[in-house]
């Protein structure tokens, strides 16, 4: 085996060092978190869905070397506990599908510590059969604009649900018309229709199902008004909101992919909306054609 096959299948310490900027001005320490393991929901296939998987982290951190005397103080040096902080706070964030995405959240945020130079970040499943599957990636400060990111402020939308009585109305437009007069970003949520959806003995297949229905539905409300456009991602509704777009939530990915997810079933739409105005943080709901839910946001009923 030659070196450079070595080297890739090393421990990333190994390969921080082989790396390392050459001469006396690119001297930097490291440290390294070895072999953490954690359980997750994580996955793209069907069968990862629903189900906790152990997936093993090895990370090292280079930073520059301190200047002067250490005086033994933890307050001078990047602690490990930033390191498996900043593990455990982007597995909680969201469920994700991809091990790429999870390494690139956890170096972002590792790299916004002061300290942090680069990072190098390997992510292993080690529940998929007899061998572990994994990726690593590198990060260095500078590589990407993460503080800026971090500081630009989410906006804040109105969440409106439509009733099927209120969808049947031939004010649909002028509805949004009224909705839209202040710049607040719009998202309009529906629940099923009105055509009874299929039924399984199966949760999980009939949890989908009710989602699927709700998504019907919400093309029905697009089919209304072309400016409504139906969004099922978070990256898709995070665009739209400070693009002037106005959305209809497609409920299905948003669900499915939270780590905390919604105790309501599919079947009680409002009381999903609920629950999706507060995730996004929502400036107030507002139901329309139904009695209001228990929300964590302002509630107005029209």
């Amino acid at each position: 085996m030659s070196n450079d096959t070595k080297l890739a299948f090393a421990h990333p310490s190994e390969r921080a060092e082989a790396t390392s900027p050459s001469g006396s001005e690119g001297l930097r320490d490291r440290i390294s978190l070895r072999d953490y393991i954690t359980e997750v929901e994580i996955g793209a296939f069907q069968a990862e869905r629903g189900t906790l998987q152990r997936i093993k982290f090895n990370v090292v951190v280079e930073v520059a070397p301190l200047s002067g005397a250490m005086d033994d103080d933890v307050d001078r040096i990047l602690s490990y506990d930033r390191v498996t902080e900043a593990i455990d706070a982007e597995l909680g964030a969201e469920r994700l599908n991809l091990l790429e995405t999870l390494a690139a959240r956890v170096a972002e945020r590792i790299l916004l510590e002061p300290q942090a130079l680069r990072v190098f970040v390997r992510i292993e499943k080690i529940d998929r059969g007899p061998h572990s599957l994994g990726v690593e990636i590198v990060r260095e400060q500078g590589g990407t604009d993460v503080a800026a990111v971090e500081t630009v402020e989410d906006p804040h939308p109105r969440v409106v649900y439509l009733s099927n009585d209120a969808m049947a109305r031939g004010d649909v437009s002028t509805l949004i018309d009224d909705l839209a007069k202040d710049d607040v970003p719009l998202i309009f949520c529906v629940g099923a229709g009105g055509v009874p959806a299929p039924s399984t003995r199966i949760a999980m297949a009939q949890r989908r199902i009710d989602l699927l229905a709700i998504e019907q539905n919400a093309w029905v409300l697009a089919g209304r008004d072309k400016r409504c456009v139906v969004v099922g991602t978070r990256t898709e509704l995070d665009w739209a909101m400070k693009n002037g777009q106005i959305c209809v939530w497609a409920p299905s990915k948003i669900v499915l992919d939270a780590v905390d997810g919604p105790s309501a079933q599919a079947a009680d739409a409002l009381a999903l909306v609920a629950w999706f105005a507060g995730q996004m943080q929502a400036l107030e709901l507002v139901v329309i054609g139904d009695d209001a839910p228990i929300c964590n946001v302002p509630v107005r009923t029209l």
